[in-house]
């Protein structure tokens, strides 16, 4: 038998911490789960699995993040559903097999919910989850919105896709406090009605007109390699002429000043910074491969044709596109056309300027 490499066998024992971690968690919870029984399982030492993850809220976003890539392809997704309604209902159902059943064990409840109670307990990394659920609205939204790609500008289903992820979210608790509360038929059908309520929604954030106009540039752009996207796994996101905006976790919401500026038949690929892969990294691919999961076998294979989204836990991007300080409040973009950066924006407002420059808005009209 060939003598596996040693980079073979460190992704063995991440997988057997792994496994064995799911066990834990799975019969203890977080809150009560102990590295020690975890390294006990797998016949390591402590320090062996600090190796490997450096902490016990690192692990637990890993296994969650496995059980996600784990989802089963389900029911064939529709590329034509008659109405918002009956594609909101669809998500509902897909999301809600989730919920634990009777029977479950308290613990084992929580894990099959992807629960994250008692797990995000200092300000990073609420700020984090805040601004991911944000950016997993609009994702819903932008889903909803191409339902109707004929129209020139489709109805925002921002505030559509908040109220039904609030909805999801709050059963989702309710199944972990209350085990057997409530039906998942009736959520279903809640969120189908909600699609019919005239919410307002507009997009009109009030610093848009005060936002300077992107920098003109002419710097080589060197597009770094082997980045998957999240939303559909390829990895050519970054060589397209277009939009790249790069966000600090704390920033994730301008996503939608970028998709919303930008010119027909852009590119905007978003690049997430942040320093702590292991954790606040984990956090955003967990969550966005959640949503991904689910609204794929609704919305079909590539909901978003015009939006990539990679993770830079390294500042990879950020270094290319020539930004030196990459921090968790960080935004900045570029507008790329032919290999070359042909206009540079910092700061807040900076995904709106790149998005917008050249045309009319880039000189302080609101959208």
């Amino acid at each position: 038998m060939a003598r596996l490499t040693r980079a073979q066998q460190q992704e063995r024992t991440r997988g057997a911490v792994l496994a064995a971690a799911r066990d834990e968690f799975a019969e203890h919870g977080y809150v009560d789960a102990k590295v020690d029984r975890i390294a006990e399982r797998v016949e390591l030492t402590r320090g062996a699995v600090y190796s490997n993850f450096p902490s016990k809220r690192a692990l637990y976003l890993a296994v969650l993040a496995g059980m996600v890539q784990d989802v089963p392809p389900g029911e064939a997704p529709s590329s034509s559903w008659p109405s918002a309604a009956a594609a909101v209902g669809a998500f509902a159902r897909v999301w809600l097999e989730r919920l634990p059943l009777v029977g479950d064990t308290p613990a084992g409840g929580r894990l099959q919910l992807r629960s994250l109670t008692g797990v995000l307990d200092d300000e990073p990394a609420r700020t984090a989850l805040a601004q991911v659920t944000r950016l997993e609205a609009l994702l819903l939204a932008l889903a909803l919105e191409g339902l109707r790609p004929n129209r020139s500008r489709p109805a925002r289903q921002v505030r559509l896709a908040e109220l039904v992820l609030t909805l999801l979210d709050g059963a989702a608790h309710l199944a972990e406090a209350a085990p057997g509360f409530g039906d998942p038929f009736d959520v279903t059908n809640a969120c189908e009605r909600l699609a019919g309520i005239d919410l307002g929604d507009t997009w009109d954030p009030p610093h848009l007109p005060y936002v300077s106009p992107a920098r003109s540039s002419r710097d080589p752009w060197t597009p770094p390699a082997g980045l998957p996207d999240l939303l559909t796994g390829d990895r050519d996101g970054l060589d397209a002429d277009g939009v790249l905006v790069l966000l600090g976790t704390g920033r994730l919401d301008a996503t939608e000043e970028a998709v919303r500026a930008a010119r027909p038949g852009d590119r905007v690929t978003v690049a997430v910074l942040t320093s702590d892969l292991a954790e606040l990294g984990l956090l955003v691919r967990l969550r966005i491969g959640d949503l991904t999961a689910c609204a794929r076998r609704v919305f079909g294979p590539d909901p978003w044709p015009g939006l990539r989204l990679v993770l830079d836990g390294r500042s990879v991007v950020a270094a290319a596109a020539g930004l030196p300080d990459a921090g968790d409040a960080s935004e900045a973009a570029v507008r790329i056309r032919d290999r070359q950066i042909v206009a540079r924006a910092e700061g807040r407002g900076a995904a709106f300027a790149a998005a917008s420059a050249g045309s009319t808005r880039s000189r302080g009209t609101r959208p």
